[in-house]
């Protein structure tokens, strides 16, 4: 029996695993905008576009995750400051129809990845 014993996974490895899958699909989606839809609120779109651009950019640079803003270390929420506003980025997850939550966010192919982009005031 020393075959099943070696393909038995310790209990925790499968939520690691599922989470740096989740993880590497939210930096590639915030990274590239693929993979997803992207929501920006009407308080970052009144700053004008040249801000937005701005916003953008540095969301997708955003490295500062720590235990405190992603205790799930998927990096699916950020908060960050441009040009002295205050923006939070979150990134959730969806079926492809975008009607319920998606039944397994680790899987490219059954999840919409929604981030919205928001001034911490509208939070």
């Amino acid at each position: 029996m020393a075959s099943e014993r070696s393909t038995k996974m310790p209990k925790q490895r499968p939520k690691a695993v599922q989470a740096e899958r989740i993880r590497i699909l939210n930096d590639t989606f915030r990274q590239s905008g693929s993979g997803g839809r992207i929501m920006i609120t009407s308080g970052v779109h009144a700053l004008g576009p040249e801000f937005v651009s701005r916003a953008m950019a540095a969301v997708a640079a955003f490295d500062a995750f720590d235990a405190d803003n992603v205790p799930h270390h998927e990096h699916d929420f950020g908060a960050l400051m441009v040009d002295g506003e205050r923006l939070f980025f979150k990134i959730d997850y969806y079926d492809p129809t975008l009607t319920m939550g998606s039944p397994e966010p680790a899987d490219g192919a059954v999840t919409c990845r929604v981030m919205t982009v928001m001034l911490a005031s509208e939070y």
